[in-house]
């Protein structure tokens, strides 16, 4: 049994379709069209998502994808993105801890390339998140552009995943934790960016190497694979159809200077 956050659309619903695809009882969280019905920008919405996953899974969870999220838009409070992204992202895997212990599961959760190609964004809000304070954390948001905002949840999320993933809680438990940092990818989250009449003029000048964006089908491809995959634990795997590499080519991988 598997549970997808953000399941209704974009690349939840591609995740949550290749599962079922491949034999799987997959349940579906979102704020509408979900098998679980909670939103995840409140503490009581997750609080409700994790008892509706922990009753649906019969207390054995195989693995968890966390797609749900919004996007950065100039007239959007920046601590919707907070309680959403990021608090709804870590909430939840840290709830079906149980579950996913028992189930032998793995945890996929939804980074973004923006963690690297958007300069600018505070690295004191992604630490503000990390501290677990959510009201601070979305008091220093709403004091900037959303815009900045969704690459720090997006680190934060990659940060969570990266420093627990290899705890005694985690691994030592049989639960792999893993993130993907997908690029621009064509899901309703990107048509809304295209949109918007300050962001849209951005996103057309996005180089992509490839020459167009993902499509979620190909995330998903990357979700089953880090979900399956036993060797990988704390894995950031960057899918952007070049943005990354053509921008900061010698920036990865880096000498570890002790």
């Amino acid at each position: 049994m598997y549970a997808v956050t953000g399941s209704a659309s974009g690349i939840g619903a591609a995740i949550r379709e290749r599962l079922i695809a491949d034999g799987h009882s997959v349940i579906g969280v979102d704020r509408v069209d979900a098998d679980v019905v909670a939103d995840l920008g409140s503490a009581a919405g997750r609080t409700a998502a994790v008892a509706g996953i922990a009753d649906a899974c019969g207390g054995a969870l195989a693995g968890l994808v966390t797609c749900a999220g919004v996007a950065g838009l100039p007239d959007r409070p920046g601590s919707l993105l907070v309680s959403v992204n990021y608090f709804g992202t870590v909430e939840v895997i840290a709830g079906l801890r149980e579950q996913l212990a028992v189930g032998g599961g793995s945890v996929v959760a939804i980074s973004s390339n923006s963690t690297t190609c958007q300069p600018g964004y505070s690295l004191d809000l992604v630490d503000t998140c990390l501290a677990g304070d959510e009201s601070v954390a979305g008091a220093m948001a709403d004091q900037a552009d959303s815009v900045m905002t969704y690459p720090a949840t997006k680190t934060a999320i990659a940060r969570w995943i990266r420093r627990h993933s290899t705890a005694p809680e985690w691994i030592g438990a049989g639960i792999r934790l893993n993130a993907i940092a997908p690029g621009l990818v064509e899901t309703p989250l990107a048509a809304e960016q295209r949109n918007d009449p300050t962001i849209g003029p951005l996103v057309a000048m996005f180089p992509l190497p490839l020459g167009r964006g993902g499509a979620p089908p190909e995330i998903a491809d990357a979700a089953v694979f880090l979900l399956n995959n036993q060797f990988c634990v704390g894995t950031l795997l960057l899918i952007d159809g070049g943005t990354e590499a053509l921008l900061r080519p010698d920036a990865w991988p880096t000498l570890w200077e002790i």
